[in-house]
C-alpha cells in the first residue's frame, strides 16, 4: 500500500516505521552527498594523495 492511497492508516507502527527508515535514509544521504562533493573537491584543487 501507498501513503496516497486512501486505505492507508497512519497507526504507530507505521509512523515509527518510516520514521526510522527515512532517517536511516537520510543519514546515509547525506554521507554520500559528503563523499561526493569532497572528492569533487579534492579534484578540482588537485589535493588528494596521489597512490601512483
Amino acid at each position: 500500500m501507498f501513503p496516497f492511497s486512501f486505505e492507508w492508516a497512519w497507526d504507530m507502527a507505521h509512523v515509527v516505521f518510516f520514521g526510522g527508515f527515512w532517517y536511516a535514509v537520510s543519514i546515509l544521504g547525506a554521507g554520500m552527498t559528503f563523499c561526493i562533493l569532497k572528492a569533487a573537491y579534492d579534484t578540482i584543487n588537485d589535493s588528494g594523495d596521489s597512490h601512483h
